[in-house]
C-alpha cells in the first residue's frame, strides 16, 4: 500500500470524526517494524500519533490521555501525556521523535517544534528505561526457552530466578517487611515428579492481608506461566522469539546512540542486515534455543551500554524548566483558541 494514501482508507475515518482527534492532531507516524527498517512481507502498519489536549482537558473537568483503535493498531497520545512519557525516556514514545522523514505521515507546525525540542527530554533516565526494557525482553526470551527446552531441574531454577527478580519489585511497591520475612529458595523435592522444587518460608506479623494477597498472586502468575499445558506451535512461537531477540538488540542500539551522541535514531540503517538476520532466525539452533553467538552479541551490547552510561554527557535529569516553558507555550495557544 502507498504510504501517502494509507490514512485515506475508510478504516482510519476515526482520525477525522473523533472529537479528541481531527484538528487537534499534531503528528501521525508509522511505528513498529516499518519505523525500525525491519519489516517483512507479514508486517502490519502500526500508527502512532500525538494530539493536543483540548481546552476542556486543560481548564475544565474532562480528563483524557490517549485514543486506541485496536482494529488498525493505532495509538494517539495527548500532548501532555506524551510529554510525561518523554520525560521518563519511555522507549516506545521516545522513538517517535527520531523517525526517518518519510515515516511521518502528518506533521504540523507544533509537531515539528516537538521534534526540534527532542533534546530537552534526553537524560540519564534513558539508562534505566532502555536498560529495563531490554532486560524485560531478554527475560521474555529466556522464559519461553525455559518452558520449551530446559530439563525440569533447569526450568525450576529459572522460575526461581524470575520469582527472585520479582521480589525486588515487591519490596519497592509494597510495605517493607519490617515485622517479618519472606524467603524463597530451591531445595530437593519430595514430589516424585520433580528433582528440585521452589520452597517459601514466611514469617509475617501484622502484615496487611491485601498486600500479601498481591504478592502471592504475582508469584503464582509467574509459576503458572511456566506450567501452561498445550502443544507448542513451533513455527509461530519461533517467529515471536526471533522478533523478541531482534528488539532486544535494537533497544541496545538506540540506547547507546542516545547516551553517546544525544541522538534518537529509530531507523537502524547501518545495522539493518544484522537485525533482519536475527528476525529470520539465523541465530537460532535447530532445537529452538539461541546459539552462543547471539548471547555473545547481547553481552557485547551490554558492555557497550554500561560504558556509554558511565561516560555519557547527558544530564542526570531532563531540563524540566525549559520543558515546562515549552509546554506552557503550546497549551496557552490551545486555551486562547489560536490553533
Amino acid at each position: 500500500m502507498n504510504l501517502s494514501t494509507l490514512l485515506t482508507q475508510p478504516e482510519y475515518n476515526f482520525l477525522h470524526t473523533d472529537e479528541h482527534l481531527g484538528r487537534h492532531i499534531i503528528l501521525l507516524s508509522l511505528a513498529g517494524s516499518y519505523s525500525y527498517g525491519t519489516n517483512n512481507e507479514n508486517s502490519d502498519f502500526d500508527i502512532r500519533g500525538i494530539a493536543l489536549n483540548r481546552r476542556s482537558d486543560l481548564i475544565g473537568l474532562t480528563q483524557y490521555e490517549q485514543y486506541v483503535d485496536d482494529r488498525t493498531d493505532t495509538v494517539i497520545y495527548t500532548f501532555n501525556k506524551m510529554v510525561s512519557l518523554l520525560l521518563n525516556c519511555n522507549p516506545n514514545t521516545l522513538e517517535l521523535l527520531g523517525l526517518n522523514p518519510e515515516h511521518y505521515l502528518y506533521l504540523n507546525e507544533i509537531g515539528r517544534s516537538l521534534l526540534e525540542n527532542a533534546h530537552l527530554f534526553l537524560s540519564k533516565r534513558a539508562i534505566q528505561s532502555f536498560g529495563g526494557y531490554a532486560d524485560s525482553q531478554l527475560r521474555r526470551l529466556q522464559n519461553a526457552l525455559a518452558r520449551d527446552s530446559y530439563s525440569q531441574s533447569e526450568r525450576e531454577k529459572h522460575i526461581f530466578n524470575s520469582v527472585k527478580n520479582a521480589m525486588y519489585d515487591f519490596l519497592r511497591r509494597y510495605e517493607k517487611f519490617e515485622n517479618g520475612s519472606l524467603r524463597v529458595y530451591i531445595d530437593q523435592s519430595q514430589n516424585p515428579d520433580f528433582e528440585t522444587e521452589i520452597f517459601i518460608d514466611t514469617q509475617l506479623t501484622h502484615y496487611p492481608l491485601r498486600d500479601y494477597k498481591n504478592i502471592w498472586n504475582e508469584m503464582n502468575n509467574i509459576v503458572k506461566d511456566y506450567d501452561k499445558i498445550g502443544k507448542r506451535n513451533r513455527k509461530k512461537d519461533d517467529n515471536h522469539l526471533n522478533k523478541h531477540a531482534m528488539h532486544l538488540v535494537r533497544l541496545f542500539m538506540m540506547a547507546i546512540d542516545i547516551l553517546e551522541k544525544g541522538e534518537i535514531n529509530t531507523y537502524r540503517a547501518k545495522e539493518h542486515e544484522l537485525l533482519l538476520s536475527i528476525r529470520r532466525g539465523e541465530y537460532q539452533s535447530p532445537d529452538g534455543t539461541f546459539r552462543e553467538e547471539f548471547y555473545e552479541l547481547v553481552s557485547d551490547y551490554e558492555k557497550r551500554l554500561d560504558y556509554a552510561a558511565r561516560n555519557t554527557a547527558l544530564p542526570d535529569e531532563p531540563d524540566l524548566e525549559r520543558v515546562q516553558e515549552y509546554v506552557m507555550q503550546v497549551n496557552e495557544r490551545v486555551i486562547r483558541d489560536e490553533i
